[in-house]
């Protein structure tokens, strides 16, 4: 038999009390694409943090190429050949792109940038050599990271949700490059949560549950239904459709808004305008870096209009175009940013006190003070409805799986029981089951006449959910479009800005 790339036996880790990896067993073959499954929380991400360096194992062995193996920082694990792309990216914000890429690359910044730019060409993931990564969005960044690991030529390739910044043209291109890489001798490691891009692409598959591994499959020879039920050890519930509602009131409207941004990188938002009514979902979609971020740092508050910029932006009636974030919570707004740890949540903080970033105002104040009872029962309640996988609420944010830091978030966001809620991509990193559990609940929420916007770059989670879908490209927003009457490839075709199809626009 092939020697394995990289083998791993008996390998264990903790933290505390947590197990977050118990006893693996996985053997990598040369030329192969090897898929990890499992629930968040299933200790993918400790998995491969030991793969990478980042973290070494309490117990076993690694091999590499059948010769034992330690690695005792990522930069070893680099020049063994091994290459990562976190679902938490490892990248400065005070240094522009290429900058990141020299402190793992020798070469000079212009010879740098140029290859950047032609490996973005070649694989659609393009981004600004020269731009600072704080101007990037999350989809920007993680364009960063997988050209980063290009760059370092590796013989493995670890990539953790790849696709969630493509538009659906895109994704088999990426694919393509990945066979190829694959041909010409590197082996990867995909770890995502669309589980027909495994059964397309991978040829091996280890599945996880609670740190341990349940089983070694070929992932074509199963049905994403399987697969599922093999990761999350019982029968996926079924998507409930959401039901026609009668046009309820205006909670959101934006008329021809125009945003120069003062940030040279940002991209400039021209005429946009939408209009969300109560017991509706509204679905933005769009390739990341056009506009997305913008669009929501107006909408939220974060970002005002100017002194002299008036009925741009409406919110339950209200001209709220110089409110603040907290004057537009306390009209019924609520908001879940698409960055979790930094805008979301605080790291260091317990999931106590990160419950009270935004939910103070559920009488969780006695006097001006913090009545940590009540605000520890939100928290409680908040990880029980929610099914966060965390030892409980004094645990710290930073310390949560990416999908269970996420599950938390959106929690806390709905128990406001806001009239509009506005979520930036809901299941983002979030596994099969926590993601359907989320949708199901957004669904249920607008039945109930809740008014709900949702940014997305997961055309698959928007055709699920939204009422209406509109593509954002290069800062200008498409019209409405009946999502029932529309089809994937014509927001597809919107999405990379040529002729739209005969998607039935909203009246």
């Amino acid at each position: 038999m092939t020697t394995p790339l990289l083998s791993l036996r008996g390998v264990s880790k903790s933290y505390g009390q947590i197990k977050a990896n118990r006893g693996i067993d996985l053997d990598v073959a040369p030329r192969s694409i090897h898929a990890i499954l499992g629930e968040n929380g299933a200790g993918k991400s400790t998995l491969m943090k030991l793969i990478y360096g980042v973290e070494q194992p309490d117990e076993g062995s690694l091999s590499w190429n059948g010769e034992a193996m330690a690695l005792a920082s990522p930069a070893e694990a680099r020049r063994r050949g091994i290459g990562m792309v976190f679902q938490h990216f490892s990248l400065f914000e005070t240094l522009t792109v290429v900058e990141n890429i020299q402190l793992v690359m020798p070469g000079k910044k212009a010879e740098l940038a140029e290859r950047m730019r032609s490996l973005g060409r070649d694989f659609w993931l393009e981004v600004d050599p020269l731009a600072h990564m704080h101007a990037l969005s999350v989809g920007e960044r993680q364009r960063v990271e997988i050209i980063r690991c290009l760059m370092t030529d590796p013989k493995l390739l670890i990539l953790d949700e790849p696709t969630s910044v493509l538009p659906p043209q895109a994704v088999e291109k990426l694919f393509e490059t990945l066979r190829r890489l694959r041909d010409r001798g590197v082996s990867i490691l995909f770890i995502s949560h669309k589980l027909e891009e495994i059964r397309s692409l991978c040829d091996r598959a280890t599945i996880l549950r609670a740190g341990q591994v349940t089983g070694h499959v070929d992932p074509r020879e199963h049905d994403a239904h399987e697969l599922a039920r093999m990761m999350i050890g019982r029968d996926m519930p079924q998507p409930t459709p959401p039901a026609p509602n009668a046009m309820g009131e205006k909670r959101l409207e934006l008329i021809g808004l125009d945003y120069m941004p003062d940030d040279p990188f940002a991209v400039p938002l021209s005429k946009v305008s939408l209009t969300l009514r109560a017991g509706e979902i509204l679905g933005i979609a769009g390739i990341s870096g056009n506009g997305q971020s913008e669009l929501a740092a107006l909408i939220s508050g974060e970002t005002r209009l100017g002194q002299h910029e008036h009925d741009r932006i409406f919110m339950m009636g209200r001209d709220v175009g110089q409110m603040g974030a907290a004057a537009r919570r306390r009209l019924g707004f609520a908001f879940v940013p698409e960055d979790r740890l930094g805008r979301g949540a605080v790291p260091e903080m317990s999931l106590t006190l990160n419950g009270l970033l935004t939910a103070h105002p559920l009488k969780l104040l006695r006097r001006g003070l913090v009545d940590r009872s009540k605000a520890k029962a939100f928290a409680e309640d908040c990880i029980r409805d929610y099914d966060v996988r965390t030892p409980g609420p004094d645990a710290e944010a930073g310390s949560l799986s990416g999908g269970n830091l996420q599950k938390f978030i959106v929690g806390r966001e709905i128990m406001l029981a806001p009239g509009l809620l506005f979520v930036a991509q809901p299941t983002w990193g979030v596994d099969i089951g926590a993601a359907m559990a989320i949708r199901q609940r957004l669904v249920k929420l607008r039945n109930e006449g809740m008014a709900i916007l949702v940014i997305s770059e997961e055309l698959e989670e928007l055709f699920e959910l939204s009422d209406f879908i509109q593509v954002l490209h290069h800062g200008t927003l498409s019209p409405p479009l009946v999502t029932r009457d529309t089809k994937p490839e014509e927001i597809g075709r919107y999405m990379i800005g040529s002729a739209p199809g005969s998607g039935k626009l909203a009246s």
